[in-house]
């Protein structure tokens, strides 16, 4: 809950006067009373469901309900009036005083506004991006980077004490192949004889990663060690001589590549975690052995799955956990045939080690192929946890880059795909993560380069952005009017706001009182995407109040003749300029000052 929330308040206005009407309500009934926006400002400012969900438990019809609590609404200070509508809704009006003096409220709170204390200090632990090391970030690590950080933004603003994590995927055959292609790049640096097509055909399941980005780790590695990694006559060595040196030396540069990428990105993990380290700490095995101490890993023989066949079944007996047990639909195989660890064991260790370190939420932000994994990372997580901690899952739907109306071609860097830094040299790191977050996460997305560039309503980043720049051209221009001292934030706290009638100006408002509760129920639903349709929303509001003043002189924002009516005009765009600067703030995006 907000502090600052006016939906909070007038909540706690309805339920005053329901329990004058119903005295005995349960609690878990008076919990679902909401105070919402209405959806047709007709119909008033707000709207309770109080009489629809109290009617049962009161055992009285919802017209009743709804006709009493009208008769007692409309005294209260804020509300200007009250009316029954359809089967037991209740619609609201409110003073404009009520809107009005939100205005010194958001002043004083600044950015603050909207924080909440809905977390309750929750301990969540957010992981995301944990791309394997194998190559340049992708726009699919792009889409998940930005939506698990703004998650992450969110989740603190409301109230949550939030770790951001990254797992580095540095372990298994991914990480194998990735170093015998480094390997490759180093035989090319000193002077190998060899062909690609001949090398390729020594390497255990084929050459898989052949994008240019290599050929620096390959002379790294060269002036490193020379020629010692390879035989006398520049050939393939036997792996456990240059296998462990190519295969760190590789992933620490992958990962510096990740990392610079993730910075430019405006993207700042609070930890990384290896999983090679914490295969080698033994932590998979021990918690294999927990497991199976608490009865919960068997020997058996899978049924054969329908349709694809996944990575990890085989028809032989296998140590199996029993994840049925706890809401999957199969149990999962732990061991591969060679004895070693299968993905989902070392992957039930991580989570247990974040268990351990105190979270009460685990949530995972991961590719849309990756949905079948949740249901067995939701079995394990409760299974070592005895149901304390909750897992939950953000999936990311792919995102194809356009141009022209044309896919954009791939980068020669990466080989097949198209990298995070093309995206970024093109449009920008603000650009981009605001784009990312104007759909879904479980959504398709297409990133238009032509519309994210373009200076027109139907692009969401510049349409937000300029209606910041234009707050802050009109408070650099009253400057000239008045003192700095009389225009400071502390200043338009005090002002005389009985001039803001007009209508235009009363929907910015009431677009503001709604910024607390967005913040609220985006973090419940765990989606970030809402705060890019608020702004949207609140910058087309204030682009309409804006033209108003260059159809109409007299409703410009600065009137030399009119100093009270002007400096309450400053108090709302001031107000505005905050509410913008805070939602920019969670989704990780700089405001302009002014557009060039």
């Amino acid at each position: 809950m907000s502090a600052t929330d006016l939906y909070t308040h007038l909540r706690e206005t309805v339920l005053t006067a329901l329990a004058q009407i119903v005295p005995d309500l349960p609690p878990d009934i008076a919990a679902r009373v909401e105070v919402t926006p209405t959806r047709d400002p007709a119909h008033g400012d707000m709207a309770t469901n109080a009489a629809m969900v109290s009617a049962k438990a009161a055992r009285q019809p919802p017209a009743r309900i709804a006709a009493a609590l009208v008769e007692r609404l409309a005294q209260a200070p804020r509300i200007a009036s009250a009316e029954a509508a359809g089967p037991g809704f209740v619609n609201l009006r409110l003073h404009p005083e009520t809107f009005r003096a939100l205005l010194p409220v958001i002043l004083t709170a600044g950015e603050a506004y909207g924080d909440s204390t809905t977390g309750a200090g929750i301990k969540v632990n957010v992981e995301y991006v944990s791309a394997n090391p194998t190559g340049p970030m992708h726009i699919g690590h792009c889409r998940g980077a930005v939506v698990g950080d703004a998650l992450a933004n969110l989740l603190s603003k409301a109230g949550y004490a939030v770790t951001k994590e990254y797992y580095i995927n540095d372990a298994g055959a991914q990480v194998t192949a990735l170093a015998w292609a480094a390997y490759w790049r180093y035989l090319q640096a000193i002077g190998s004889p060899l062909t690609e097509e001949s090398f390729a055909a020594s390497v255990p399941n084929g050459l898989q990663y052949r994008g240019d980005y290599l050929i620096a780790v390959g002379e790294a590695l060269a002036a490193q060690y020379g020629s010692t990694l390879a035989t006398e006559d520049l050939g393939i060595a036997a792996p456990e001589i240059w296998l462990d040196a190519v295969r760190d030396l590789t992933i620490d540069a992958m990962m510096a590549e990740v990392r610079e990428d993730l910075r430019r990105l405006g993207v700042r993990h609070d930890l990384f975690t290896s999983e090679r380290a914490l295969v080698a700490s033994g932590a998979a095995d021990a918690m294999i052995t927990r497991l199976t101490d608490e009865g919960l890993i068997y020997q058996g023989v899978l049924e054969p799955p329908k349709g694809k066949t996944p990575d990890d079944w085989e028809p032989r007996p296998q140590t199996l956990f029993r994840s049925t047990k706890f809401g999957d639909d199969v149990d999962r195989p732990l061991r591969k045939s060679d004895g070693g660890n299968t993905y989902f064991a070392n992957d039930i260790a991580y989570h247990a080690d974040k268990v351990a370190r105190g979270f009460d939420v685990l949530i995972d932000v991961l590719g849309a192929d990756h949905g079948g994994y949740v249901p067995r990372m939701k079995a394990a997580v409760r299974a070592i946890s005895a149901g304390r901690v909750k897992f939950e899952a953000v999936l990311c739907q792919i995102v194809h880059i356009m141009r022209g109306g044309q896919p954009m071609k791939m980068s020669k860097r990466a080989g097949s795909y198209v990298t995070l830094r093309d995206l970024l040299d093109e449009v920008g790191r603000d650009a981009v993560r605001f784009t990312m977050l104007t759909r879904k996460a479980d959504a398709q997305m297409e990133f238009d380069l032509d519309q994210v560039l373009a200076t027109t309503r139907e692009n969401p980043v510049f349409y937000v952005q300029y209606a910041h720049a234009r707050c802050r051209s009109v408070l650099r221009a009253a400057g000239e009017m008045f003192t700095a001292g009389s225009i400071a934030s502390g200043a338009l706290c005090q002002v005389p706001l009985d001039t803001l009638t007009g209508e235009a100006e009363l929907t910015v408002i009431r677009r503001l009182a709604t910024w607390p509760r967005i913040v609220e129920s985006a973090a419940t639903a765990q989606e970030p995407h809402r705060i890019a349709f608020f702004l949207y929303d609140l910058a087309g509001d204030f682009h309409m109040l804006w033209n108003r003043g260059r159809e109409d002189t007299t409703l410009r924002f600065l009137q030399s003749d009119q100093p009270t009516e002007t400096l309450a005009r400053l108090a709302l765009v001031a107000a505005t300029a905050v509410v913008i600067r805070s939602g920019l703030a969670v989704m990780g995006v700089e405001p302009v000052e002014e557009m060039r």
